[in-house]
C-alpha cells in the first residue's frame, strides 16, 4: 500500500487505512496477475521462443521481473513496464512543457522526459496564421513567439536522430498564460482520448499532460489567426496602431477575475490532493473534489488539509463501491 505523507491523527490514520483498503478490494481483479513485484515469476511460454525485455531476466530457466510494475506482451517480447518512473513518450501524446533555451529554428523545452524535446520552428503556426515558408525574419522573431521560461502545450510528433520532436500545428496548441502549472507524477494520469477540458461552470480550462505536467487556466477561446489577419489587413487603422496605447478593453480582456482566479486555486488544489493520495487523475474526479470542497464551504488552503485528504479518499471508495453495484 503507497505510504502517504500527511500529519494525521490517529482517527484520520485508522480512516484513511480503511479507505485504502477498501478501494484495494474494489480494484479489478481482471490485471492481478500482470502486477508483478521483485524477483515474481512471469508465466511464459519458452518453447514459442519469448524475447525478454525491460524489467525481466532469467533465473534457474524461469522468467522473474526486475522491478515493480506491470506486465506487458508485444508479439513475441515480455517486459515488466514500471509503475514510478520518468515520462516515455509516445506519438501523439499531449504534452505540457516549459522553454529552456532558444536555439537555431529550435525551442528545447523541458517535458520532464530524460532530454529535452524539440520544438522546431517549422512544425508550428506562425502568429499570422498562413502556411509559408520560414524565413530569416521568423528566425530572427522566435522570442516574439515563445521565449525562456514559456509554458507550451504541444503534441509529440516522433524521434529523430536529434532527439524527441514535437509539433504545434494546431490553434489548440501554443503558449498558454493566465493559469497555474502542476507536476504530478506521469503514472497517476492515463492516456485518454479527451486531454483538452472546457469546465464551464467554473469558467476555466484542464490540460492533463501525459508528462505529468497539468496546467489550470482561465478559458480561452481558439481563434482563426488567418480570419483576424485579414479584418486587419482591411482596416489600415488596425493594420499600425500604437502599440505603447492599450485601450481599457484589451486591459479588461487581460485582467482575470477573482471569481475565476478561485476557481483555478480549487482546481490546482484538487490535483494536488490527488497526487497526495496517489489516485489517478481524471476530469470526473478533479470535478468531483471541486463540487465537494464547495460544498463544505472550505476555503483554498483548507482543501490541502489532512481531514480533506481523507474525506476525499472516503468519498472515491463509496463512489466505486456504487458504480460496481449497478453494474
Amino acid at each position: 500500500m503507497r505510504e502517504i505523507q500527511l500529519p494525521l491523527s490517529q482517527t484520520q490514520k485508522v480512516r484513511l487505512q480503511k479507505a485504502l483498503e477498501q478501494l484495494e478490494s474494489l480494484s479489478s481483479k481482471v490485471n492481478s496477475d500482470a502486477s508483478v513485484t521483485i524477483a515474481d515469476s512471469i508465466p511464459v511460454n519458452l518453447e514459442d521462443g519469448v524475447l525478454k525485455g525491460h524489467g525481466t531476466a532469467d533465473l534457474d530457466g524461469e522468467v522473474v521481473a526486475t522491478v515493480c510494475g506491470v506486465v506487458e506482451r508485444v508479439n513475441k517480447l515480455v517486459y515488466v513496464r514500471a509503475l514510478r518512473s520518468r515520462y516515455k513518450p509516445e506519438v501523439g501524446d499531449i504534452v505540457i512543457g516549459r522553454v529552456v533555451e532558444v536555439a537555431q529554428k529550435r525551442w528545447r523545452l523541458e517535458i520532464n522526459y530524460s532530454q529535452d524535446a524539440v520544438l522546431m520552428l517549422s512544425s508550428m503556426n506562425m502568429p499570422d496564421g498562413v502556411q509559408r515558408r520560414r524565413t530569416a525574419v521568423d528566425e530572427l522573431n522566435m522570442r516574439c513567439i515563445f521565449e525562456e521560461k514559456d509554458v507550451v502545450c504541444a503534441e509529440v510528433r516522433g524521434f529523430q536522430n536529434d532527439g524527441l520532436h514535437l509539433q504545434a500545428r494546431s490553434q489548440k496548441y501554443g503558449k498558454l498564460n493566465r493559469g497555474q502549472l502542476l507536476t504530478v507524477p506521469p503514472y497517476l494520469v492515463k492516456r485518454q482520448k479527451q486531454h483538452f477540458h472546457h469546465l464551464e461552470q467554473y469558467g476555466i480550462d484542464l490540460i492533463i499532460g501525459c508528462n505529468g505536467f497539468i496546467w489550470v487556466g482561465e478559458h480561452v477561446e481558439a481563434k482563426d489567426d488567418m480570419v483576424e489577419d485579414l479584418v486587419n489587413q482591411s482596416d489600415p487603422q488596425v493594420l499600425s496602431p500604437n502599440k505603447n496605447s492599450v485601450s481599457l478593453e484589451e486591459q479588461e480582456k487581460n485582467y482575470t477575475t477573482l471569481e475565476t482566479r478561485k476557481y483555478i486555486c480549487r482546481a490546482a488544489n484538487a490535483v494536488r490532493v490527488l497526487s497526495i493520495l496517489g489516485f489517478n487523475i481524471t476530469l470526473d474526479i478533479i470535478k468531483g473534489i471541486i463540487d465537494l470542497s464547495l460544498s463544505l464551504n472550505l476555503d483554498l488552503h483548507e482543501m490541502l488539509g489532512s481531514e480533506f485528504c481523507v474525506l476525499v479518499a472516503e468519498r472515491e471508495a463509496e463512489r466505486r463501491r456504487s458504480n460496481k453495484k449497478k453494474r
